[in-house]
């Protein structure tokens, strides 16, 4: 099993500006199941654990390490015993600090895309499969937590990278990277990637994108957590050297498309789990009201 994630926290937050601003929109306030309010970023970590992984790595802007260090290590002794009388808030600032053992950080030092974010990470992953997810997204599973569920089925790989994908529509393909692909007949859930592109318009996906088993205008589209093969990492500074980019950016899904055509890759259906975007502020809103009551 995957025993190392990366969590890019890297971004501008421009579309949550002002407020991105003040609080790195990885630190927003998300309120959780049980009632306890976290920083966004902090739900990955505990899913994470659950999930198996040992090690995580965050990708910040230069001097953010700080920012997400101080709110790792908690409240000093004066604070705590205030919340001696929150018997769970206590047991929360005592397990944040457990959490804090575990996580690292790399800097992305310019805003060259989400490629070149990952590529920050190069030394952490050392030669290792890594669990990517999505620093702006949260993700619930109804049956059984996604975190959990794409790091067991990666074994499924063999060594080869395994995403997530859950089913999109015609008019949200501008948002995600899409697939094609065959099912397997042991589980039709996992697919055997044969094509991969990003943000189609509607009619590439329609001619270039299926995937037996939707209808007309269903697709399956990136669901915002991977587990890649340390392939990646050459794809990636290969691209770099050569200045490959996408409107301006080193984007992880060409790398990912060019992986796919040297070694293969799988993708796994998420049909019981949910994403919560919190990018934008609508959808912030949206997402905790969601988020909440999932």
């Amino acid at each position: 099993m995957v025993k190392k994630a990366v969590v890019p926290a890297a971004g501008l937050g421009t579309r949550q500006f002002p407020a991105s601003h003040a609080v790195k929109k990885e630190l927003f306030p998300v309120v959780g199941a049980d009632g306890i309010a976290r920083a966004l970023f902090h739900y990955h970590l505990i899913e994470l654990v659950k999930a198996g992984i040992e090690e995580i790595c965050l990708i910040v802007q230069p001097g953010d390490d700080a920012i997400f260090r101080a709110y790792l290590n908690g409240p000093d002794d004066a604070y705590l015993r205030r919340l001696e009388k929150y018997p769970e808030l206590l047991a929360e600032a005592h397990a944040m600090k457990d959490l804090n053992k575990r996580v690292c950080f790399v800097t992305q030092h310019t805003q060259d895309g989400f490629g070149h974010a990952v590529y920050q990470t190069k030394d952490f992953a050392a030669g290792d499969m890594i669990m990517l997810c999505l620093g702006d997204h949260l993700f619930s599973g109804q049956e059984c937590s996604p975190y959990r569920e794409l790091a067991t089925v990666a074994a499924a790989g063999n060594g080869r990278s395994v995403s997530a994908v859950n089913i999109i529509h015609a008019a949200d393909l501008h948002g995600f990277g899409t697939i094609a692909g065959t099912r397997r007949t042991d589980n039709p859930r996992l697919i055997d990637i044969s094509l991969i592109i990003e943000k189609p318009d509607a009619d590439i996906a329609r001619r270039s994108l299926r995937v037996d088993g939707l209808g007309d205008d269903d697709f399956l589209g990136w669901f915002g957590m991977h587990v890649l093969a340390p392939s990646i990492y050459t794809i990636l500074e290969e691209m770099i050297a050569g200045d490959l980019r996408d409107n301006g950016e080193f984007q992880l899904t060409r790398a990912q498309e060019i992986q796919r055509q040297r070694e293969g890759c799988l993708a796994y259906e998420m049909t019981s789990a949910q994403r919560f975007d919190f990018g934008v502020p609508d959808d912030y809103v949206r997402s905790l009201q969601g988020f909440r009551w999932a």
